[in-house]
């Protein structure tokens, strides 16, 4: 009986020992996990909806309705004593930059250029650049300017 009894307790000495390598490594093998969580969370917050500048009669709205492989919207400008620039806009998202084609109707007439934001603390900064020889295109994205000058900021749709 004696030597069940310490069969036993050494058995279940073994199985603790062995539980707490085997958590021990589970909770070594946890860890990467948190840090790529860490990681992703420091990505650029875009979110589908509005983002907006108004101020001094001239107003700059992105809605932005599809974030997938691409990032789809309309874009809207309406500077102080211009024409209007109604148009739809698709692009994608690399490196805290959305980046992509600005389709617009002005005067009558459909024309397309490319445009940058900055994705930044839940705004959006526009960005400036020398352009292709077509001027539709930027002509070295690396040299895009971000200006907070009209920063767009998360807002409300409003119809």
């Amino acid at each position: 009986m004696k030597k069940t009894i310490v069969a036993l307790l050494l058995t279940i000495a073994f199985v603790s020992c062995n539980s707490k390598e085997k958590k021990e490594e589970e909770e070594t093998m946890v860890e990467p996990k948190k840090e790529v969580d860490v990681e992703t969370t420091s990505a650029p917050n875009l979110e589908v909806g509005c983002y907006s500048y108004n101020d001094n009669g001239n107003k700059v709205v992105l809605e932005i309705t599809q974030i997938n492989d691409s990032i789809v919207g309309t874009l809207n400008y309406a500077f102080k004593e211009k024409d209007a620039n109604t148009g739809y806009f698709s692009g994608v998202l690399k490196d805290s930059v959305l980046i992509g084609d600005y389709t617009f109707m002005s005067e009558g007439t459909e024309s397309s250029r490319e445009v940058a934001f900055l994705v930044k603390e839940n705004q959006l900064i526009e960005g400036f650049g020398e352009l292709d020889e077509k001027g539709t295109g930027f002509k070295d994205k690396k040299n895009i300017s971000f200006t907070s000058s009209m920063p767009l900021s998360k807002s409300e749709c409003v119809e």
